[in-house]
């Protein structure tokens, strides 16, 4: 098992990257539209990525091993990216953040709480309703 101090670092930095991304990706999409703003910033994702592929090799060619819904997920990259070119302008960085966040904690507990997807199953009980009783106040209260 990872340490905590390294697991919660890789999420902060990602967290952290989402906080650039969005504005930066905003910008793109009032100037140049929805959809040219995701194909150029899945474009450049492909790019960056295809970098360290080359250096350390690359399973790409198992990709029919993955279950055929899992290649829709660039697909649900078009809307976060599209989603969070909408919001920003009408609600700043930190109300389209903290909406963002609340709608993958709202998925995250409905697959944890079924298994779906691969998640480890852990049922939906009244703390968690609580907690997301208080991050749908807190959206609330950020954006109003």
């Amino acid at each position: 098992m990872q340490p905590i101090f390294l697991i919660i670092l890789v999420g902060l930095l990602g967290g952290m990257a989402i906080g650039v991304q969005s504005p930066m990706s905003s910008i793109m999409s009032q100037r140049l539209g929805m959809i040219e703003s995701s194909f150029i910033i899945h474009a450049s994702g492909a790019i960056a990525a295809l970098i360290p592929l080359l250096i350390f090799g690359s399973k790409l060619g198992e990709w029919r091993s993955v279950p055929w819904y899992t290649l829709a997920a660039g697909a649900f990259g078009l809307i976060v990216i599209s989603s969070m070119g909408y919001m920003i302008p009408r609600i700043g960085v930190a109300g389209a953040l903290i909406t963002l966040l609340a709608g993958q904690l709202l998925v995250g507990s409905i697959l944890d709480h079924f298994g779906w997807l691969g998640a480890v199953q852990r049922a939906m009980d009244l703390p968690r309703l609580i907690g997301l009783g208080v991050v749908m106040l807190g959206v609330w209260l950020t954006v109003k």
